[in-house]
């Protein structure tokens, strides 16, 4: 068996390519196909465990879910998590590396790195395309970037390996849409435009008559079909591949206040989606420019880093710090997921560089743990059971972080985790009840963890969010607008 293949390429980052090829994936699996989602290289903090004992980007791990597919390395063989401007973290087949500096990245040196990458990349695709129906692709940013183009494994660099067609989407509600259709297929070779089969059109609002005109120029222009404008999707809630949600979403009452605050390298903020989505929580992220209002909050949550040691002392330099500590003798909760986990320690060490210069910085010192970075990475699904006060619940989610922590002092943890080999006792709840820290991502998924926890906080509701159910709903909303504004046929011909 040798898949069709299809790839999604945009003119410029959040065109709309992961939802694309999420729509793409389920409509394939509606029609029975057995189709897989694939992208060669993304660079992205926001990642997901795979089945077989990796990471990938969470853009992909969406798509596979809209596939319904399980989870797998193979669907993003090249992952790049940036731990600062000039670093990051190289994710090869689900496993890290190394950390490389950026110019060595993109220079000299970096282009012997990319034919490696490329050899991993094409290993993947080959044992998709002998696996699957169909594998639809996904590019990473722009085609069009000069700079990027020698060695380029992830946008025409690939699909010229793979012999693959393109289409090509833009996304209308930035402005310029023709401009960008135009001039990014403009700045491509004449064999890479042959790959571009048809364009689509993304988030257009109003009166498609006011359109036409333009995509009538369009095809002409260029020889090539607009196979679809897709409308502006008001409230889709899906994973996001790295972005932090900027809108908020009105609701009538709210109970609870959390704010979540937005350290320079957050990581997996997906964690937050049940609470943003809650119907009585007022949810926000802030920054650490924005003014602390902390005696307003209920509850203040520090995420997961991809550089725990700058991220704390950015944290430490900030009006924060001092804005935690207030809260805390107002009797404010304080919730910490993994690297927030490490950051409530005592001591946070990192003695081999794992993810930069700096070899140890003192915590907040609200948790009797001590953290050391190492360089084998935890990645593992798991499940457990959350305990607060009297209550045993089940929680499942995953763990993903280059630490270990120890315990300096007797405490209450927070969750014992079922591993193959016994129970591990995992974070800890503060003998005030006032801190509640773990390195468990998704702790929010299951409804009745998240009921559990905003007990916990203060909030007893007879309403609840299961993101799951919520996911799958969005994923279906997707593909059916595909299917009815996307010709689908003429996309299969390709």
């Amino acid at each position: 068996m040798i898949a069709k293949t299809l790839m999604v390429q945009g003119t410029t980052s959040d065109a709309g390519k992961s939802t694309l090829v999420a729509g793409l994936c389920r409509l394939f699996a509606r029609q029975g196909h057995n189709v897989a989602p694939f992208k060669p290289q993304n660079m992205a903090l926001n990642s997901a465990v795979t089945e077989d004992g990796g990471e990938i980007g969470r853009a992909q791990a969406l798509q596979a879910v809209a596939a319904n597919q399980a989870l797998r390395t193979d669907f993003n063989p090249i992952l790049l998590k940036p731990s600062s401007d000039q670093r990051a973290q190289v994710i090869v087949h689900g496993k890290a590396l190394t950390t490389l500096e950026a110019t060595d990245f993109w220079g000299k040196q970096g282009l012997s790195y990319k034919a490696k990458a490329m050899k991993a990349v094409l290993e993947s695709y080959q044992r998709l395309t002998s696996e699957f129906d169909y594998v639809v692709v996904e590019g990473a940013g722009s085609p069009a970037e000069i700079n990027l183009r020698e060695g380029d494994i992830a946008n025409m660099g690939f699909a010229e390996e793979a012999d693959c067609p393109v289409i090509l989407i833009a996304d209308i509600d930035k402005g310029g849409v023709f401009a960008h259709l135009v001039g990014t297929l403009a700045l491509l070779s004449e064999s890479e435009q042959a790959r571009i089969k048809g364009f689509v059109i993304n988030r257009f609002r109003g009166d498609m008559s006011l359109l036409q005109s333009g995509l009538d120029w369009l095809e002409e222009y260029t020889g090539k079909p607009v196979l679809g404008v897709l409308p502006y999707l008001d409230g889709l809630h899906l994973d996001a591949e790295d972005a932090i949600p900027q809108h908020q979403i009105q609701k009538q009452q709210t109970k609870l206040k959390v704010v979540v605050i937005v350290l320079p390298r957050i990581s997996n903020h997906t964690d937050f989606e049940p609470l943003r989505l809650h119907p009585e929580v007022e949810f926000s992220y802030v920054r650490l420019s924005d003014n602390p209002k902390v005696t307003d909050a209920d509850v203040i949550i520090l995420p997961g880093s991809k550089n725990v040691i700058e991220d704390l002392r950015a944290l430490k330099s900030s009006d924060w710090h001092e804005a935690i500590q207030r809260h805390l003798r107002y009797s404010g909760k304080l919730i910490g997921i993994c690297g927030g986990y490490q950051m409530l320690g005592q001591v946070i060490a990192d003695p081999i560089g794992v993810e930069g210069s700096i070899t140890h910085e003192v915590g907040l010192r609200y948790l009797p743990v001590t953290t050391t970075l190492n360089s084998e990475k935890n990645l593992k699904n798991v499940t457990g059971n959350l305990v607060i006060g009297q209550q045993s619940i089940v929680v499942q989610g995953y763990e993903i972080h280059c630490g270990n922590s120890t315990y300096t002092d007797f405490c209450q943890h927070a969750i014992e985790l079922d591993y193959p080999s016994g129970s591990v006792l995992d974070g800890v709840v503060s003998d005030d009840k006032q801190i509640l820290a773990t390195y468990l991502h998704g702790l929010f998924d299951a409804p009745d963890s998240l009921k559990a926890i905003l007990e916990w906080a203060g909030l007893t509701s007879d309403k609840n969010v299961d993101i799951d159910k919520i996911r799958e709903q969005q994923i279906e909303r997707l593909a059916d607008v595909c299917e009815q504004y996307i010709d689908i046929e003429k996309v299969c011909e390709f």
